[in-house]
């Protein structure tokens, strides 16, 4: 899944689309399938003359409507399986922000910040959301949220010190809203199911699925703490 979402490849140098003087210098692999999905949406916002910015705005958008439904879906369950749309949404926002940069021939600097802030507002308010869902122990989301924007920076630390940002690890951001979808819609099932006291190790699926992330998370910031490090003696 990490090769899913980020910034677009070095292959996009190579159609005439995307053309631009700056270069971001460190960017998430895109499989070709998922990047395929956003070629149309790229044209369109670049003869629109839609910016990048106003894109990466946009999926604070989607994280916040995904936030609010994960809150609200103890009144309403069947939210649970529509929040993590918009989860996707967000990542795939997330995704088109930089082929519009490169398209457009606007990428920057400024706009790579422009494209690390709003993801971690987006973490903040997701994780946020189902932390006040009712199903869930709202401190092992918390701690979540916390080790998923750790996560982020010490990849933009080594980015800044050493150059690269690492991706590696096993909860990057597309597998952290993954895990997040299949506890919702676990949720939803029990709930349909009428099962009302199902938990595994005495923790309801979603508790389940942050303790996951969380370790997750964990492994993810050793790893690329690890690879920064190794990265820098080597110079």
């Amino acid at each position: 899944m990490t090769c899913m979402m980020g910034h677009e490849r070095d292959a996009h140098a190579t159609n005439p689309l995307f053309m631009s003087e700056y270069r971001p210098s460190s960017r998430r692999p895109i499989a070709d399938t998922f990047r395929k999905t956003a070629d149309l949406a790229v044209r369109f916002c670049v003869k629109a003359g839609i910016s990048p910015d106003a894109v990466s705005y946009s999926s604070i958008v989607a994280a916040l409507i995904a936030g609010i439904l994960f809150w609200q879906s103890s009144r309403f369950p069947i939210f649970l399986l529509v929040a993590p749309l918009f989860c996707f949404m967000r990542l795939w926002l997330n995704m088109l922000d930089g082929m519009v940069a490169i398209a457009s021939g606007t990428a920057s600097k400024r706009g790579e910040i422009v494209n690390e802030v709003p993801d971690r507002v987006s973490d903040i308010l997701i994780f946020a959301g189902v932390a006040h869902s009712g199903y869930c122990n709202p401190t092992i989301m918390y701690w979540a949220a916390i080790l998923a924007v750790m996560t982020a920076y010490i990849g933009v630390t080594g980015q800044a010190v050493a150059g690269r940002r690492e991706y590696a690890g096993l909860m990057s951001k597309p597998w952290r809203m993954v895990w997040l979808a299949v506890g919702a819609w676990i949720t939803w099932g029990v709930i349909v199911a009428g099962v009302n006291r199902f938990s595994l190790a005495n923790l309801r699926p979603l508790d389940a699925i942050g303790v996951l992330i969380i370790v997750g998370c964990v492994q993810t910031c050793v790893v690329r703490l690890r690879r920064t490090l190794a990265l820098l003696d080597e110079k």
